[in-house]
């Protein structure tokens, strides 16, 4: 009877519960457990006023829906049920914490939890063998999930798809039948797989002479043409990152790489499934490294919109340390140091300083005397110039491929028509219409991707790198390189340098040379080299703290500020008469030598080229 009404009936709510939607909907399960519970308030005179049933939802947390309606309306007031009423504990959780948080949370309301199949009381030995209960119901889930687990690795390990929907470009086929159970496998999808590979390519390439784009300038390109995802809706930041930084597109597939809460496993529990490769390990390594300079964490803002021209690629050749701004004479001189001879002395490192301006005005000079000139460009270019003529030929041979795929589909189609005129074939056959319809989409696709890939090929033509484009680079790129009020343009110099070494008796500059190549297709097309992180416009308070609440306490701030680059310095000293180590240095020159020490105090002369990487002159302090 209700407590609150003696004579009115017990109200119970009936929750049904099974784990997978393929047991609600093939299993017995759930019209087993509506049967039990309504014989349940049958025999015992209980008014079943609502039934929650819950298809395919695991009872370790609590993200179930019709749980959260039950729950709600048990803890509201009043309740509008006496009782829950499940066919065992397990159906309620299979978590021993939250099975005691909300069988309270309904027991303050005055609303019990009553297993059909596990009747207890309320004193406190029953108390306790619920507790007990719920914990062996726990242990056995993680259990079952210990062995299912085992069974789907081993299940991958041998090369099989355990389920899910597979990534775009790949479709699920039959592999092999064992017993009743058909195993299946990953092969490339020829309506997708182009896709694939077209982001890839606006990645490293960019559409034309644009350069290699970013993630939200391919997903802006990818839907202002069109191209729609696999499903037919339009593309978004995090689904195409995925798709850049997935490794199933090279032929290794990770499964159980996260676990439910989206973490990463350790390496020992992830399990490679090979597949087919639909990009190759050269691509994807160079989109990686791509994506990783384009990452905000991996090149911070200080280093976009600082002051210092050699911001976060400035570092000592001897203990590979960063060299940071050290000033002198109340901020009059500013120096580069290795950070490790800072912070530990001549025992971290032996490194040495050198004034901002001289090492700045070294770099700038070697990229602008030596690097960009149009014979050396060619030499460094030659051997990418020769990887993009294969890879022309390469699309070449697929746009035949697709050409020929194109006329192949037609041709069936063809076939199928006059079937159908003569006789042979019954129009009204279901199977006949999949199959037209399958090659309608085949032979569009195919001729889509064909002219894509030809629009993708013409344009890349027009970028041919020939001597009229390097010296016209080659002059912009000086000119662009330098400010019109003197100093240096950072973002043009990152183009061409990304990492400076500092060494006792040179300076090693040290460049990729992918990216030369895309500083010069976005300067020949009127567009900035910069390296394509977005820049912060700081705004500082002048005189002020940044928190508007305190003043600055320090005296000197209020009337410093930061000069720009290039601004001018006292005349350096040099050396009246070099030391024994400088003329050590004049005497050791390499295979390319620039031209014979100009000055007193040079301590080489030297330049020598590996790829990109140069060492340039550098003068004395």
């Amino acid at each position: 009877m209700n407590k609150e009404s003696p004579l009115v009936a017990t109200r119970a709510a009936l929750y049904l519960r099974v784990s997978t939607a393929r047991q609600a909907e093939h299993d017995v399960s759930l019209p087993d457990q509506r049967k039990q519970g309504e014989a349940y308030c049958e025999a015992r005179g209980y008014q079943l006023v609502e039934t929650f049933v819950e298809p395919g939802n695991t009872a370790t947390n609590d993200r179930r829906p019709e749980f959260q309606r039950m729950i709600e309306a048990g803890t509201s007031k009043p309740a509008p049920f006496d009782v829950v009423l499940v066919h065992s504990f397990s159906r309620f959780f299979r978590d021993a914490f939250d099975m005691e948080y909300y069988y309270r949370k309904l027991a303050k309301n005055g609303v019990r939890l009553i297993s059909i199949t596990q009747e207890l009381g309320d004193d406190p030995i029953h108390d306790m063998m619920r507790r007990i209960m719920a914990l062996f119901d726990e242990y056995q889930s993680k259990e079952n999930a210990k062995h299912v687990m085992r069974a789907l690795k081993e299940n991958a390990r041998q090369g099989f798809w355990n389920g899910a929907l597979p990534p775009i470009g790949y479709r699920i086929v039959a592999a092999e039948q064992r017993g009743a159970k058909t195993k299946k496998k990953l092969e490339i999808d020829p309506l997708h797989a182009d896709t694939v590979r077209l982001i890839y390519r606006l990645a490293l390439q960019g559409e034309g002479g644009s350069g290699p784009m970013g993630v939200k300038a391919i997903v802006n390109h990818l839907n202002r043409n069109r191209i729609f995802t696999r499903d037919g809706g339009r593309w978004g930041i995090g689904q195409l990152h995925r798709i850049l930084t997935r490794r199933t597109y090279i032929g290794e597939h990770e499964f159980n790489k996260r676990s439910k809460s989206k973490e990463l496993k350790p390496v020992s529990e992830i399990v490679v499934v090979p597949v087919p490769r639909l990009i190759d390990q050269e691509t994807f390594d160079a989109v990686q490294e791509h994506l990783r300079v384009r990452n905000s964490r991996v090149t911070p803002p200080r280093v976009v919109s600082g002051p210092t021209l050699l911001t976060g690629i400035c570092y000592c050749e001897k203990c590979g340390g960063a060299m940071t701004i050290r000033t002198g004479k109340g901020g009059r001189y500013r120096y580069y140091t290795c950070s490790i001879k800072a912070r530990q002395g001549e025992t971290g490192c032996s490194g040495r300083s050198i004034p901002m301006p001289q090492l700045d005005a070294i770099v700038c000079d070697h990229i602008e005397n030596r690097l960009l000139q149009p014979e050396r460009l060619e030499e460094i270019l030659a051997s990418i110039l020769d990887r993009r003529e294969e890879r022309a030929e390469r699309r070449r041979e697929h746009i035949a491929e697709l050409n020929r795929r194109a006329a192949e589909t037609e041709l069936r189609l063809k076939r199928l028509y006059e079937a159908i005129e003569s006789g042979v074939a019954d129009l009204n056959d279901p199977a006949l219409k999949e199959r037209v319809v399958a090659l309608r989409a085949l032979r569009d696709q195919a001729q889509v991707d064909s002219e894509r890939a030809q629009a993708m090929l013409e344009s890349s033509g027009s970028m041919a790198v020939t001597p009229v484009v390097l010296r016209k680079f080659a002059a912009t790129a000086r000119r662009r390189l330098r400010q019109d009020g003197g100093g240096y343009r950072r973002d043009h110099l990152r183009a061409f340098a990304q990492r400076v070494e500092v060494g006792e008796g040179h300076v090693r500059i040290m460049g990729s040379k992918g990216e030369l190549l895309r500083a010069l297709t976005s300067v020949s097309s009127g567009k900035s080299a910069g390296i394509g992180v977005p820049t912060l416009g700081l705004k500082w308070r002048k005189g002020w703290d940044s928190n508007p609440r305190w003043a600055c306490t320090h005296g000197g701030f209020q009337d410093r500020c930061l000069k720009p680059l290039g601004h001018p310095s006292p005349p350096m000293r040099r050396c009246a008469r070099p030391c024994s180590q400088t003329r050590r240095a004049l005497q050791v020159y390499c295979a390319r030598t620039v031209q014979p020490p100009f000055a007193r105090g040079v301590l080489s002369g030297r330049c020598e080229v590996v790829g990109v990487v140069v060492r340039a002159p550098c003068r004395a302090l």
